[in-house]
């Protein structure tokens, strides 16, 4: 599992250091603390230098870069502090097992190059590169650096990637805007193949008593989730409400993930707040079984409490962004502050 993380120049973050990441870990902090900004770079470290995640974590905020810009700027420049593409990114964490991971992002300018050809007036002609890249670095422990780039060309994008860079580990990005049912299906059939698909039966339960199975099906033309809950017929899991499919995705990100990551952005979404204990027992009990780490943030008092009552201190985390006069900083809760400060009805959110 990773344990501390450190985040330069990404985003909002110009300094961040994170200490003592535990299995579950909870993020709190108002709009704009740079919540989703730190599950985004955990995203991109984990990714081992592969350029195509730098669109993916423009596309979780909406933003689709392939829509028709032709200006790099407008595609590169967020993901740099204060815009400043002069700048470096740095994201660095400590593993368990692989020790230290390091991914840097720079930006590579055009260049100008001046040849020698004699136009009619006798000058040299000029030549101007317009391609513009970001360079992806990634180190593992003393181990070989592999590079990535992604450049705008022509209006289009065009990746290179590592030749040889093998993930350390499996890393699940759940956005707070929804997923895909296809997704779902999938991971539901590689657990099934593994013949491991009990586990999101038993958390969506939670929801629905009446669930007896579930699998995955393309009656409707396209791979979805299809549940048993006693019918004459199959349902459709999001036909069953939005609960049912937030905590399945949860479980099968988190089955899907062994030995790896699962990254949550506003884990309350879709569920309400009498089922939060249950939920986070669904969570905790999959995390441990299969040794994946999570990372999630909220803006629900109710989750916290929740997390914190239900929880071994052993297991959770909580951590509040709080963005000051001299930028976001990371305010780590302990088990008996973050009880007291509940305790107490103090803002943790």
């Amino acid at each position: 599992m990773l344990n501390d993380l450190r985040i330069r120049n990404f985003r909002a973050l110009r300094a961040l250091d994170v200490d003592r990441l535990a299995p579950i870990n909870v993020l709190a902090g108002k709009n704009n603390s740079g919540k989703t900004t730190l599950l985004e770079a955990l995203f991109l470290l984990c990714g081992a230098g592969n350029p195509s995640l730098a669109l993916n974590v423009n596309v979780i905020r909406g933003f689709d870069p392939t829509g028709g810009s032709t200006l790099p700027e407008t595609f590169w420049k967020p993901l740099f502090n204060n815009l400043d593409m002069t700048g470096i990114v740095e994201i660095e964490a400590a593993h368990d097992s692989l020790g230290q991971l390091t991914l840097s992002i720079s930006s590579e300018r055009p260049t100008t190059v001046e040849l020698p050809l004699n136009g009619p007036d006798g000058s040299a002609a000029t030549v101007v590169s317009s391609e513009t890249a970001l360079l992806f670095s990634f180190r593992k422990h003393a181990g070989e650096l592999v590079e990535g780039r992604v450049r705008l060309v022509g209006g289009g994008l065009q990746v290179e990637r590592p030749a040889a860079a093998p993930l350390p580990f499996e890393a699940v990005f759940l956005s707070s805007h929804g997923g895909n049912a296809r997704e779902d299906a999938m991971r539901l059939g590689q657990l099934r193949t593994r013949k491991m698909g009990v586990p999101v039966v038993e958390a969506l339960r939670i929801v629905e008593p009446r669930l007896q199975s579930i699998e995955d099906n393309t009656a409707s033309g396209v791979p979805m989730i299809w549940g048993d809950i006693g019918l004459s017929e199959l349902v459709p899991l999001p036909v069953m409400g939005e609960g049912m499919t937030r905590i399945a995705r949860l479980i099968l990100a988190i089955s899907v993930a062994p030995g790896g990551i699962v990254l949550v952005d506003e884990i309350e979404n879709g569920l309400h707040h009498t089922a939060l204990e249950k939920v986070w027992r669904a969570v905790d009990t999959a995390a441990r079984r299969f040794n994946t780490q999570v990372v999630a943030s909220t803006h629900s008092y109710e989750c916290l409490e929740t997390a914190q009552r239900t929880l071994a201190p052993d297991r959770l985390a909580v951590r509040r962004l709080e963005n000051g006069g001299d930028g976001i900083r990371c305010v780590t809760y302990g088990a008996e502050a973050i009880k007291a400060a509940i305790a107490h009805g103090l803002e943790v959110r």
